[in-house]
């Protein structure tokens, strides 16, 4: 044998322990992210209405907690811009390691927090600093997960490894309501309104400590070393891919909205319709809803990813939106009957089938529309800008339309039909990608 052949079988395992803990890294870092982000969410629509906004009780103070809500949205592009940057300028590892602490520092924060009655008005204001640091985080957070699974996946798997971080949002989501589940189930009312609610939050501590010990051991990428040992990085990333690929930026934006809208309105804003307008315990029957898709996403977002593989990333990105678009009115009608069956099914489909099949193949397709040079910052914008268009903005809109409708929930439908029509849309004008090289041509 060869000394370039035996260089080479030497080198095989040593990218297969770098392909696996880059994808554990990934898969677990971003489970505890999403765990933290989705606790906000969760308390958001269960119980940081009447403990930091009692002065606007009702339907105005669920506007008001979901306003909160929105505002960690509204930071992820900044801190996608700043990650994007960083990332393509001095690597993903340190940026993911930096995002990591700062999520687990803001979470851990909210449950200390005192409440209205104890500090008055400086208690939401609180609230909301917290909530944009969780923001900023998360808007760093997914492209260097992604990028760094994606840019280690072998030949014709981009799609099944760019899907395992994002099956670290399923497990977060699963951590982040079975929490508050147990917690509920454990304590009177009177004890969760008091401190039980903290609890899931403080946890996050203890999280992000083992998130940090399995993510320093990941090696840097291999697209990304590579570019810096050309000494071929950009100066300003995120100018140049706004100047270079205003497309790619636009088309993963758009094809961000109805995938993200659907996923927050079925995990957080369903809660409070159920518990306001469906049955008095309609919040437990959302959060077992949740916690049923979410175990199940576990599964499906990979196979979605894996299928992208296979078929390609457009016709299963778009199966997805149109199946959002179809079923936001049939939902609803399931929601109504108050039956704990149809309402864990109906999120079964919205969730598992027409969310999952968007978010397992997206990992790859965004990462695909950049070349290696600006792969961080493009994904990064797409992906934050969309979550605000998409995500951000809908648990208030949606409260603020069933208001208007007098509890009715069609203007609701009526508005995430329009979010999935756009993301349709978007998905039908991106080329297909699954097949070309990674550091292949910007569109």
């Amino acid at each position: 044998m060869s000394t370039l052949q035996s260089s080479d079988v030497a080198a095989r395992p040593a990218a297969r322990t770098a392909r696996r803990r880059a994808a554990l890294g990934s898969f677990v870092g971003t489970t505890i992210e999403w765990y933290d982000y989705y606790l906000y969410g969760t308390a958001a629509a269960i119980v940081l209405g009447p403990l930091f906004f009692p002065d606007v009780g009702g339907a105005v103070g669920v506007v008001a907690a979901f306003a909160t809500y929105a505002v960690g949205f509204l930071a992820r592009p900044l801190g996608g811009a700043v990650a994007g940057h960083l990332g393509d300028r001095v690597g993903r590892k340190a940026v993911l390691v930096a995002s990591l602490l700062v999520m687990g520092v803001s979470t851990a924060a909210v449950g200390l927090l005192p409440t209205h009655a104890q500090i008055g008005a400086w208690a939401p204001v609180l609230l909301v600093l917290c909530r944009l640091l969780q923001g900023f985080s998360a808007g760093g957070e997914w492209g260097g997960a992604v990028l760094l699974a994606v840019e280690h996946a072998p030949t014709g798997r981009r799609g099944l490894f760019g899907a395992i971080p994002q099956t670290g949002s399923a497990a977060g989501m699963v951590l982040a309501s079975g929490g508050f589940w147990l917690t509920r189930s454990l304590t009177e009312d009177d004890a969760f309104l008091s401190w039980g609610w903290r609890v899931p939050f403080l946890a996050s501590a203890v999280l992000v400590v083992v998130g940090l010990l399995i993510r320093l051991k990941v090696t840097e990428s291999p697209a990304f070393a590579a570019v810096r040992a050309a000494e071929a990085t950009a100066r300003r990333p995120v100018a140049e891919v706004l100047r270079t690929n205003r497309r790619g930026v636009l088309v993963t934006t758009g094809m961000r909205l109805g995938q993200n809208g659907s996923y927050v309105l079925y995990t957080v804003f369903a809660l409070s319709y159920l518990g306001s307008e469906v049955r008095a315990d309609g919040a437990d029957v959302g959060l077992l809803a949740v916690l049923v898709a979410s175990v199940l996403s576990l599964a499906t977002t990979p196979f979605w990813g894996w299928l992208s593989d296979r078929v390609g990333r457009r016709p299963v990105y778009l199966a997805g939106s149109v199946l959002t678009a179809l079923f936001a009115v049939p939902a609803f009608w399931l929601f109504d009957t108050g039956s704990t069956a149809l309402v864990v099914g109906a999120v079964v489909v919205a969730v598992n089938l027409g969310h999952d099949s968007q978010y397992g193949a997206q990992g790859a397709f965004f990462a695909e529309q950049f070349d290696d040079r600006t792969r961080y910052s493009g994904a990064s914008l797409g992906y934050s800008i969309g979550a605000v268009l998409g995500g951000g903005l809908t648990p208030l809109i949606a409260a603020s339309l069933l208001a208007a409708g007098g509890g009715s929930p069609w203007l609701v439908a009526g508005y995430l039909s329009f979010l999935a029509v756009l993301t349709t849309v978007a998905a039908a004008c991106t080329r297909e990608t699954a097949h070309e090289p990674l550091e292949g041509p910007t569109p």
